[in-house]
């Protein structure tokens, strides 16, 4: 690879890092091609991009932002073979690797930077796969705006069966 490629894929992933809150960094290395090949569809269908790049260029890359995104403890996971997975959903990568490794130990992940935060070691998976997407927190939200006014709904409605009880027992009496 010539210095110019090399800066060409550093400027690259740097724009990838800009506009990416959320990437993992992961270990696919003994897996075989036609399950590495599988891997890439599922992330493929889900909108994910898996890319394999050399550790001291996503180093650099990484670098050129400083201190500011805290990318300073995903340093020490740029080790042996290294895949970059962007997504677009936090928890997505996690859960796809955690049901296509039913079978298999690997991929592995070494890290992910999710919004500032950073989780090292593959034993962060579970904690991983359960983060809420945007939209399952957005869900949540109305679900919790909407309890209330069903609550009011729901008590004008039998308030309303009980005026009417109330005024034909009234009419009754009167008769």
């Amino acid at each position: 690879m010539t210095r110019a490629e090399k800066t060409a894929v550093i400027e690259e992933l740097k724009s990838k890092f800009e506009s990416s809150q959320f990437f993992y960094v992961a270990d696919s290395s003994t897996l075989p091609v036609e399950k590495i090949n599988k891997l890439r569809g599922l992330f493929f269908e889900k909108g994910i991009e898996m890319r394999v790049v050399k550790n001291t260029l996503v180093k650099k890359a990484l670098e050129t932002f400083g201190e500011e995104r805290n990318y300073a403890p995903l340093y020490d996971t740029l080790v042996g073979p290294t895949s970059i997975i962007f997504t677009d959903v936090a928890n997505a990568p996690a859960r796809l690797i955690k049901d296509f490794r039913n079978n298999d130990e690997r991929p592995l992940i070494k890290s992910a930077y999710i919004d500032s935060a950073v989780f090292v070691g593959d034993d962060q998976i579970d904690a991983l796969s359960k983060l809420k997407s945007k939209e399952e927190l957005l869900g949540e939200i109305v679900t919790l705006l909407q309890s209330p006014v069903q609550n009011l709904v729901g008590a004008l409605k039998s308030g309303q069966n009980k005026v009417t009880g109330l005024l034909k027992a009234l009419e009754e009496r009167g008769e």
